[in-house]
């Protein structure tokens, strides 16, 4: 097994133990690759998200286009799933963008291909289920940062909790992301 599929099956052997048929059949299926330059976007406004994404390497942004404005709602790097959760469950157009910020490398699973598998492996089924309430905790805790926390606070809990974004994801889009001008973020970074 390559580090990328047993980095991708310890996601979800991290919910739920994956039996030996259920990790063969998820890593056949995950098995396309894309390779995105910077600033080249893996999903724009508009397009309906048909794919779950593994990122190998590579940084990514999440975010919302709004008139004058792009609101940051997440990053993605090495190890980390992405797409536009929203369009990928609804398969509606997505209302964000993903954008690489360096020379990204994925992989990925066909949105049919992967749900097809739930009812074979239903190891498979519960483990993304688990991974998708994880993730539903995590933005109720974010959206209540947002209304209630101070910008130092956001900043304190950031850096508590991924104090490595600093080192790859540009100061602009994290400010984006603690909804706060990169002027708000430098002061607070030097107090």
């Amino acid at each position: 097994m390559e580090d990328w599929q047993s980095k991708i099956i310890s996601i979800f052997n991290s919910k739920q133990k994956l039996s030996d048929a259920a990790v063969a059949a998820l890593l056949k299926k995950w098995s396309h690759s894309v390779q995105l330059k910077r600033n080249d976007f893996l999903v724009s406004k508009g397009q309906i998200e048909t794919n779950l994404y593994y990122v190998m390497s590579g940084s990514m942004r999440i975010f919302y286009p709004v008139k004058d404005e792009e609101i940051c709602a997440g990053f993605a790097y090495d190890h980390n799933l992405i797409c536009s959760y929203p369009s990928f469950i609804r398969q509606q157009p997505s209302d964000y963008a993903i954008q690489a910020l360096t020379s990204t490398a994925l992989k990925f699973i066909r949105r049919s291909d992967f749900y097809a598998l739930f009812g074979d492996h239903h190891d498979v089924e519960t483990a993304w289920r688990m991974l998708e309430e994880e993730a539903l905790v995590g933005k109720i805790e974010r959206e209540v940062e947002m209304l209630t926390f101070t910008p130092e606070e956001r900043y304190k809990r950031l850096m508590d909790r991924s104090p490595h974004i600093f080192q790859i994801i540009p100061r602009k889009y994290i400010a984006s992301y603690l909804r706060m001008s990169p002027e708000t973020l430098s002061r607070i970074k030097l107090v």
